[in-house]
Protein backbone atom coordinates (compact mmCIF):
# COMPACT_ATOMS: atom_id res chain seq x y z
CA UNK A 1 0.00 0.00 0.00
CA UNK A 2 2.96 2.31 0.55
CA UNK A 3 3.64 1.98 -3.18
CA UNK A 4 0.07 3.13 -3.83
CA UNK A 5 0.77 6.25 -1.78
CA UNK A 6 4.01 6.84 -3.68
CA UNK A 7 2.11 6.54 -6.96
CA UNK A 8 -0.47 9.04 -5.75
CA UNK A 9 2.28 11.56 -4.97
CA UNK A 10 4.01 10.88 -8.29
CA UNK A 11 0.69 11.28 -10.09
CA UNK A 12 0.09 14.61 -8.36
CA UNK A 13 3.48 15.86 -9.55
CA UNK A 14 2.79 14.69 -13.11
CA UNK A 15 -0.61 16.36 -13.16
CA UNK A 16 0.84 19.64 -11.88
CA UNK A 17 3.49 19.58 -14.60
CA UNK A 18 0.79 19.05 -17.23
CA UNK A 19 -1.31 21.94 -15.92
CA UNK A 20 1.75 24.20 -15.79
CA UNK A 21 2.32 23.54 -19.48
CA UNK A 22 -1.19 24.81 -20.22
CA UNK A 23 -1.38 27.65 -17.70
CA UNK A 24 2.01 29.14 -16.75
CA UNK A 25 2.87 29.74 -13.11
CA UNK A 26 2.83 33.51 -13.63
CA UNK A 27 -0.75 33.34 -14.88
CA UNK A 28 -2.10 31.08 -12.12
CA UNK A 29 -0.33 33.29 -9.59
CA UNK A 30 -2.05 36.36 -11.03
CA UNK A 31 -5.41 34.58 -10.92
CA UNK A 32 -4.89 33.69 -7.25
CA UNK A 33 -4.66 37.40 -6.41
CA UNK A 34 -7.66 38.33 -8.55
CA UNK A 35 -10.36 36.54 -6.54
CA UNK A 36 -12.40 37.27 -3.43
CA UNK A 37 -10.33 37.22 -0.20
CA UNK A 38 -10.25 33.96 1.75
CA UNK A 39 -12.95 33.33 4.32
CA UNK A 40 -11.79 33.18 7.94
CA UNK A 41 -11.28 29.46 8.39
CA UNK A 42 -9.16 29.91 11.51
CA UNK A 43 -12.01 31.68 13.30
CA UNK A 44 -14.38 28.91 12.24
CA UNK A 45 -12.03 26.27 13.61
CA UNK A 46 -11.60 28.15 16.88
CA UNK A 47 -15.37 28.31 17.49
CA UNK A 48 -16.78 26.61 20.59
CA UNK A 49 -17.28 22.87 20.53
CA UNK A 50 -15.98 20.20 18.21
CA UNK A 51 -16.81 21.25 14.65
CA UNK A 52 -17.60 19.16 11.61
CA UNK A 53 -15.59 19.48 8.40
CA UNK A 54 -17.78 17.72 5.84
CA UNK A 55 -15.85 16.30 2.91
CA UNK A 56 -17.10 15.74 -0.62
CA UNK A 57 -15.44 12.79 -2.32
CA UNK A 58 -16.54 10.32 -4.95
CA UNK A 59 -13.89 7.66 -4.45
CA UNK A 60 -11.04 6.56 -2.22
CA UNK A 61 -8.38 3.86 -2.34
CA UNK A 62 -8.69 0.94 -2.06
CA UNK A 63 -12.50 1.00 -2.26
CA UNK A 64 -12.78 2.89 -5.54
CA UNK A 65 -16.10 4.66 -6.18
CA UNK A 66 -18.07 5.19 -2.98
CA UNK A 67 -20.66 7.75 -4.17
CA UNK A 68 -22.05 9.08 -7.42
CA UNK A 69 -21.94 12.87 -7.04
CA UNK A 70 -23.14 14.79 -10.09
CA UNK A 71 -23.70 18.10 -8.31
CA UNK A 72 -21.10 18.67 -5.57
CA UNK A 73 -22.46 22.15 -4.95
CA UNK A 74 -25.87 20.73 -3.97
CA UNK A 75 -24.26 18.31 -1.54
CA UNK A 76 -22.16 21.14 -0.12
CA UNK A 77 -25.32 23.16 0.51
CA UNK A 78 -26.81 20.19 2.35
CA UNK A 79 -23.72 19.96 4.54
CA UNK A 80 -23.92 23.68 5.25
CA UNK A 81 -27.61 23.32 6.14
CA UNK A 82 -26.62 20.54 8.50
CA UNK A 83 -24.26 22.91 10.32
CA UNK A 84 -20.86 21.92 8.93
CA UNK A 85 -18.19 24.40 10.00
CA UNK A 86 -16.14 23.90 6.83
CA UNK A 87 -16.62 22.02 3.57
CA UNK A 88 -13.78 19.89 2.22
CA UNK A 89 -13.69 19.12 -1.49
CA UNK A 90 -11.49 16.41 -2.99
CA UNK A 91 -9.76 17.68 -6.13
CA UNK A 92 -7.36 14.75 -6.80
CA UNK A 93 -8.57 13.18 -10.04
CA UNK A 94 -6.82 9.82 -10.40
CA UNK A 95 -8.01 7.93 -7.34
CA UNK A 96 -10.51 10.30 -5.71
CA UNK A 97 -12.21 11.42 -8.96
CA UNK A 98 -12.26 15.06 -7.89
CA UNK A 99 -11.50 18.25 -9.77
CA UNK A 100 -10.75 21.92 -9.31
CA UNK A 101 -14.04 22.67 -11.03
CA UNK A 102 -15.79 20.80 -8.20
CA UNK A 103 -13.97 23.12 -5.80
CA UNK A 104 -15.12 26.22 -7.65
CA UNK A 105 -18.72 25.05 -7.73
CA UNK A 106 -18.68 24.27 -4.02
CA UNK A 107 -17.10 27.61 -3.09
CA UNK A 108 -19.72 29.51 -5.09
CA UNK A 109 -22.58 27.59 -3.47
CA UNK A 110 -21.82 28.03 0.26
CA UNK A 111 -20.86 30.73 2.74
CA UNK A 112 -18.62 28.68 5.05
CA UNK A 113 -14.88 28.30 4.38
CA UNK A 114 -13.86 25.63 1.87
CA UNK A 115 -10.86 23.31 2.03
CA UNK A 116 -9.14 21.92 -1.05
CA UNK A 117 -8.38 18.24 -0.36
CA UNK A 118 -5.45 17.17 -2.51
CA UNK A 119 -1.82 16.07 -2.40
CA UNK A 120 0.12 19.31 -2.62
CA UNK A 121 3.73 19.05 -3.71
CA UNK A 122 4.27 22.34 -5.55
CA UNK A 123 3.59 26.05 -4.84
CA UNK A 124 1.67 26.13 -8.12
CA UNK A 125 -1.07 24.06 -6.48
CA UNK A 126 -1.50 26.55 -3.65
CA UNK A 127 -2.03 29.46 -6.04
CA UNK A 128 -4.27 27.21 -8.12
CA UNK A 129 -6.39 26.25 -5.10
CA UNK A 130 -6.76 29.91 -4.13
CA UNK A 131 -7.70 30.84 -7.70
CA UNK A 132 -10.49 28.25 -7.55
CA UNK A 133 -11.73 29.53 -4.19
CA UNK A 134 -10.01 27.46 -1.51
CA UNK A 135 -9.63 29.00 1.94
CA UNK A 136 -7.74 26.03 3.40
CA UNK A 137 -5.12 23.71 1.89
CA UNK A 138 -3.66 20.50 3.35
CA UNK A 139 0.05 19.81 3.55
CA UNK A 140 0.94 16.17 4.05
CA UNK A 141 4.06 16.20 6.22
CA UNK A 142 5.32 12.74 5.27
CA UNK A 143 5.32 13.68 1.57
CA UNK A 144 7.43 16.83 1.96
CA UNK A 145 11.01 17.62 2.93
CA UNK A 146 11.14 20.09 5.83
CA UNK A 147 12.33 23.02 3.72
CA UNK A 148 9.55 22.41 1.17
CA UNK A 149 6.97 22.02 3.94
CA UNK A 150 7.95 25.36 5.46
CA UNK A 151 8.01 27.08 2.09
CA UNK A 152 4.53 25.81 1.16
CA UNK A 153 3.16 26.81 4.57
CA UNK A 154 4.57 30.31 4.13
CA UNK A 155 3.13 30.47 0.62
CA UNK A 156 -0.37 29.56 1.82
CA UNK A 157 -0.26 32.06 4.67
CA UNK A 158 0.99 34.81 2.34
CA UNK A 159 -2.26 34.35 0.39
CA UNK A 160 -4.32 34.64 3.57
CA UNK A 161 -5.11 30.94 3.58
CA UNK A 162 -4.97 28.41 6.40
CA UNK A 163 -2.75 25.37 5.97
CA UNK A 164 -3.74 22.13 7.68
CA UNK A 165 -0.58 20.11 8.28
CA UNK A 166 -1.52 16.44 8.23
CA UNK A 167 0.44 14.01 10.40
CA UNK A 168 0.27 10.35 11.37
CA UNK A 169 3.14 9.99 13.86
CA UNK A 170 4.60 11.97 16.78
CA UNK A 171 7.71 12.57 14.67
CA UNK A 172 5.65 14.14 11.90
CA UNK A 173 3.83 16.24 14.50
CA UNK A 174 7.20 17.52 15.75
CA UNK A 175 8.08 18.53 12.18
CA UNK A 176 4.72 20.29 11.75
CA UNK A 177 5.26 22.26 14.96
CA UNK A 178 8.80 23.20 13.88
CA UNK A 179 7.41 24.47 10.58
CA UNK A 180 5.06 26.81 12.45
CA UNK A 181 1.74 25.03 12.00
CA UNK A 182 -1.35 26.67 13.45
CA UNK A 183 -3.64 23.80 12.42
CA UNK A 184 -2.58 20.17 12.68
CA UNK A 185 -4.68 17.29 11.42
CA UNK A 186 -4.01 13.83 12.82
CA UNK A 187 -4.99 11.12 10.36
CA UNK A 188 -5.93 7.82 11.93
CA UNK A 189 -5.59 5.97 8.61
CA UNK A 190 -2.24 4.22 8.20
CA UNK A 191 -0.56 4.92 4.86
CA UNK A 192 0.83 1.40 4.51
CA UNK A 193 -2.25 -0.63 5.48
CA UNK A 194 -5.04 1.97 5.08
CA UNK A 195 -6.42 0.62 8.39
CA UNK A 196 -7.92 3.10 10.84
CA UNK A 197 -6.58 3.32 14.38
CA UNK A 198 -8.45 5.97 16.36
CA UNK A 199 -5.86 5.75 19.13
CA UNK A 200 -3.41 7.60 16.86
CA UNK A 201 -5.12 10.89 17.67
CA UNK A 202 -4.98 10.24 21.41
CA UNK A 203 -1.26 9.49 21.12
CA UNK A 204 -0.43 12.74 19.32
CA UNK A 205 -2.96 15.46 20.13
CA UNK A 206 -2.21 15.95 23.86
CA UNK A 207 1.42 16.77 23.01
CA UNK A 208 0.57 19.56 20.60
CA UNK A 209 1.20 23.14 21.77
CA UNK A 210 -1.59 25.14 23.34
CA UNK A 211 -3.33 27.27 20.72
CA UNK A 212 -2.78 24.85 17.84
CA UNK A 213 -6.07 23.74 16.32
CA UNK A 214 -6.38 19.94 16.49
CA UNK A 215 -8.29 18.20 13.72
CA UNK A 216 -9.08 14.48 13.66
CA UNK A 217 -9.19 12.79 10.27
CA UNK A 218 -10.66 9.33 9.58
CA UNK A 219 -12.64 7.06 11.85
CA UNK A 220 -15.75 9.18 12.50
CA UNK A 221 -19.04 7.52 11.67
CA UNK A 222 -21.25 8.31 14.67
CA UNK A 223 -21.76 11.12 17.19
CA UNK A 224 -20.08 8.86 19.76
CA UNK A 225 -16.94 8.71 17.57
CA UNK A 226 -16.90 12.51 17.37
CA UNK A 227 -17.29 12.90 21.13
CA UNK A 228 -14.56 10.34 21.71
CA UNK A 229 -12.16 12.43 19.61
CA UNK A 230 -13.31 15.60 21.39
CA UNK A 231 -12.54 13.92 24.69
CA UNK A 232 -8.85 13.78 23.79
CA UNK A 233 -8.66 17.29 22.38
CA UNK A 234 -10.20 17.47 18.92
CA UNK A 235 -11.42 20.93 17.91
CA UNK A 236 -12.87 19.54 14.68
CA UNK A 237 -13.26 16.28 12.78
CA UNK A 238 -13.20 15.56 9.06
CA UNK A 239 -16.04 13.31 7.94
CA UNK A 240 -16.40 12.15 4.34
CA UNK A 241 -17.52 8.63 3.52
CA UNK A 242 -20.30 8.40 6.08
CA UNK A 243 -21.82 11.65 4.82
CA UNK A 244 -21.54 11.18 1.06
CA UNK A 245 -23.00 7.67 1.28
CA UNK A 246 -25.90 8.68 3.51
CA UNK A 247 -29.48 8.77 2.21
CA UNK A 248 -30.03 11.90 4.31
CA UNK A 249 -26.75 13.83 4.56
CA UNK A 250 -28.43 16.87 6.15
CA UNK A 251 -29.76 14.85 9.07
CA UNK A 252 -26.56 12.85 9.55
CA UNK A 253 -24.52 16.05 9.51
CA UNK A 254 -26.95 17.74 11.88
CA UNK A 255 -26.65 14.93 14.44
CA UNK A 256 -22.86 15.03 14.30
CA UNK A 257 -22.82 18.82 14.66
CA UNK A 258 -25.23 18.61 17.59
CA UNK A 259 -22.95 16.12 19.32
CA UNK A 260 -20.02 18.52 18.95
CA UNK A 261 -22.02 21.33 20.52
CA UNK A 262 -23.70 19.32 23.27
CA UNK A 263 -22.88 20.44 26.85
CA UNK A 264 -21.56 16.96 27.58
CA UNK A 265 -19.05 17.21 24.73
CA UNK A 266 -15.61 17.88 26.24
CA UNK A 267 -14.83 20.49 23.57
CA UNK A 268 -17.83 22.55 24.67
CA UNK A 269 -16.75 22.87 28.29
Amino acid sequence: MTSVFNRIIAGAAEDVAARKSRVPFSEIKARSYDVEPPRDALAALHATGCGVIAEIKRAMPPKGIIAEIDAPEVLAQKFESGGARLIGCQTERRRFHGSLEDLRRVRDAVQVPVMCRDFIVDPYQIHEARAYGADVVPLLVVALEQSRLEALLDRAQSLGMVALLEVRTPEEATRAIAAGARVIGVNARDIATLEVNRETFAEIAPGLPRGVVRVALSGVRTPLDLMSYAGVGADAVVIGENLVTSADPVEVCRKLVAAGQHPSCPASR
